[in-house]
């Protein structure tokens, strides 16, 4: 715990960040960083409530009110021993991740929980700051070599277990950077790339090997892989993109989301110039999916110069407080107002759009919707049903599809000889391991689309599985599943 009523003396804050109108000028991140007193205040928040439902609220188990506890004690490299001891990448979550812990405080069911994510940030950039993260190389190499497809979060944090278990480790990345969706999904002004390169000098001054520009299955064969290593661990994501078939979704203007976001981190990067039909510039833009990637578009589009940005959600407009559908300690669905949200965009909800409507040259020139309205049946899915008389066309150049992926890749897992489950994923059972005894899964490949937080989760989960499988045990950390609420 923090402060001995700490939660009665201290108000939540939220990070501070600079004026939406001047931060769209640029792709860099724009919070401002508190004082380390502030930072220690909110350490002291965390109270003494005797259960602590935020670890079971973290897919990672991470020990909360250890670490804020020694912040609130000025304890921050220890507090940074106890953030790793879980986490591999906290400089990660602490941008990107929703923050489930928040939602399962105990605090948080009668004031403003405790700001878990922002303390997490804070730590580990402290830690970058002193110097204090540096290589840890094992003491002996075991002779076992793995090979890992995909350098993601899952990736990457099995890779950074494995080697520390003393094994071999390559990973193998078929984009010609390392860091998988960090780095071609996430925009720049939420994470900027050189977090990702710094902690890739750590894991490579490891011993971790990296080869970019080689795609299992074409450039390398899976029997090729599976004849050099003892141990291949999927970590290839999800990336199979949700399409939206209704007439005129072949029209010049209709992109996807995961096209349009990776594209132009590649124009920040200074890969490219950005092509025309991915350039939002003076165009009405409308993203179809209220999601994170959807909000990506949106402070994407805004930085490009949009004419407009207007935001489709087929659902109703959550609540901006906890229901009863969704009772404490669990995960709420509710009204969720992003940085980009407040950057400039409209947000329209229980809106369906049923038709792309293009030019005599075959480019997007607006779309029609309707309104509709979901009809809630005991024991059924709620049923989806259109509003009469609501058919309305809006002035569109560019529809971004933010709609999600459906599953994994399946040709990898296919040459590999693996089995699917029912929604299309790498069929890895609780031990992630596949069909094949030396062949495991994790991620998103292995169960679907989901948070960065469970991405680690999973890597650091088969790393323990992998260990175990090359050696007879494991010493590697293993999370303890018992009372997990983290399901989103």
């Amino acid at each position: 715990m923090g402060k001995l009523k700490g939660f009665m003396e201290y108000d939540r804050i939220k990070e501070a960040a600079i004026d939406p109108k001047e931060r769209i000028q640029n792709y860099k991140e724009f919070t401002v960083a508190p004082d380390t007193e502030k930072l220690q205040e909110q350490g002291a928040r965390c109270m003494d409530c005797g259960v602590p439902f935020c670890h079971s609220g973290c897919p990672l188990g991470n020990l909360i009110p250890d670490f804020n506890d020694a912040v609130y004690k000025g304890e921050w490299e220890r507090a940074l021993g106890i953030l790793h001891a879980t986490n591999n990448f906290p400089e990660f979550t602490g941008r990107l991740c929703p923050a489930p812990c928040e939602e399962a405080c105990v605090l948080g069911i009668v004031n403003p929980p405790v700001s878990i994510e922002l303390i997490e940030k804070y730590i580990v950039e402290r830690g970058f700051t002193e110097g204090w993260i540096k290589p840890q190389l094992p003491a002996q190499r075991t002779g076992k070599k793995v090979a890992i497809i995909g350098s993601g979060p899952a990736g990457l944090a099995a890779a950074q277990q494995l080697n520390r278990a003393g094994h071999t480790v390559t990973v193998y990345e078929r984009s010609n950077k390392i860091g998988g969706l960090l780095r071609y999904g996430i925009p720049d002004f939420k994470m900027e790339k050189n977090v990702i390169d710094r902690r890739l000098e750590i894991l490579e001054a490891e011993g971790i090997q990296f080869e970019c520009n080689v795609e299992v299955g074409t450039t390398l064969t899976a029997t090729a892989l599976e004849a050099e290593f003892d141990a291949v661990l999927l970590a290839t994501g999800a990336t199979i993109k949700r399409p939206l078939p209704i007439p005129g979704a072949d029209l010049e203007g209709v992109v996807q989301a995961m096209d349009f976001l990776p594209h132009n981190n590649e124009v920040v990067d200074g890969q490219h110039e950005r092509a025309a039909h991915y350039n939002a510039k003076d165009r009405n833009v409308i993203v179809i999916g209220g999601g994170d990637t959807g909000s990506d578009c949106i402070g994407t589009s805004n930085r490009h110069g949009a004419r407009s940005v207007t935001n489709f959600e087929i659902l109703p407009k959550p609540s901006e407080a906890r229901t009863e559908d969704h009772p404490w300690p669990y995960w709420p669905f509710k009204l969720k107002t992003s940085s980009s949200h407040e950057e400039g965009s409209h947000r329209e909800w229980s809106i369906l759009t049923k038709e792309f409507v293009g030019d005599k040259n075959g480019k997007l020139v607006g779309l029609k919707t309707v309104e509709v309205k979901w009809k809630k049946v005991p024991g059924e899915r709620p049923q989806l049903i259109e509003k009469p008389e609501s058919l309305k066309e809006w002035p569109c150049e560019l529809a971004l599809l933010a709609l999600g992926f459906t599953g994994p890749d399946k040709s990898l897992p296919e040459q590999f000889g693996l089995s699917f489950d029912e929604r299309g994923n790498v069929k890895g059972e609780q031990e992630y391991q596949t069909n094949k005894p030396h062949v495991f899964a994790a991620g998103d490949a292995r169960r679907g689309q989901s948070l960065i937080v469970w991405a680690i989760s999973e890597g650091r989960e088969a790393a323990h599985q992998i260990d175990r499988f090359l050696v007879g045990k494991s010493n590697l950390p293993q999370k303890n599943k018992a009372g997990d609420l983290a399901t989103v």
